[in-house]
């Protein structure tokens, strides 16, 4: 049944679409909505990703464009999409470790600014001892308080307009280029790549299944 998730997630196939060689699609989508619901997916994730090399920390966002299969739901439902220039979008938020493995994810509407969910998103972190690795977007004075005073060094350039600029460390910011090649590595899922689900959960079920899928390569 996981080979089965595992082909919706690449494909981006509907359920019906599963191939007979993966059983019944009722029967893998049953077990992905309960694996969804108990919280296995995120369980298993959160298992792979205990050992993770957290020296050096990389928060970023990425947009995903949201397919017209995704588009609707109930009115008073507080979905993850947002109108942007190119249209509907959420952004997948994310942090990964020293060696580019994730560590950490968050949903929000696409039209939503990087800094906005960044403190949200670090809460979820252990970050004592860590370098926080970030671009100019996250520059914003809570985030940098919000880092050391949990005992992390933040590596993020000032933007151009900063009256007061702090320094930056370029050599380490190099490194920020690994939250990057994630997004990479997860966009090569055509679920992820665009979402093509209702419900933020059931999104968010396949990012952790892409991930676990990452995580085991």
């Amino acid at each position: 049944m996981l080979n089965g998730m595992l082909w919706i997630a690449g494909s981006g196939a509907q359920w019906r679409e599963l191939p007979e060689a993966y059983g019944p699609w009722q029967s893998v989508y049953a077990r992905f909505a309960k694996w969804r619901d108990d919280g296995t997916l995120e369980t298993v994730f959160r298992a792979l990703s205990e050992d993770a090399d957290m020296e050096n920390l990389s928060i970023d966002s990425t947009c995903i464009k949201v397919h017209e299969s995704a588009i609707g739901g109930e009115k008073t439902e507080d979905k993850a999409v947002g109108r942007t220039r190119g249209g509907l979008n959420t952004k997948l938020h994310a942090i990964v470790d020293g060696l580019g493995n994730p560590v950490e994810f968050l949903l929000s509407a696409g039209n939503d600014n990087d800094c906005v969910h960044a403190i949200e998103l670090l809460e979820n972190v252990e970050l004592c001892g860590s370098n926080v690795l970030a671009d100019r977007a996250y520059g914003a004075q809570s985030i940098r308080e919000y880092i050391s005073k949990h005992g992390a060094n933040y590596v993020i350039p000032p933007q151009s307009n900063v009256s007061n600029p702090w320094p930056a460390d370029w050599y380490l910011y190099k490194e920020r280029h690994l939250v990057e090649c994630f997004f990479q590595k997860i966009k090569w899922f055509r679920r992820i790549a665009a979402s093509y689900v209702k419900l933020d959960a059931s999104f968010l079920a396949f990012v952790y299944l892409a991930a676990i899928a990452i995580l085991l390569i």
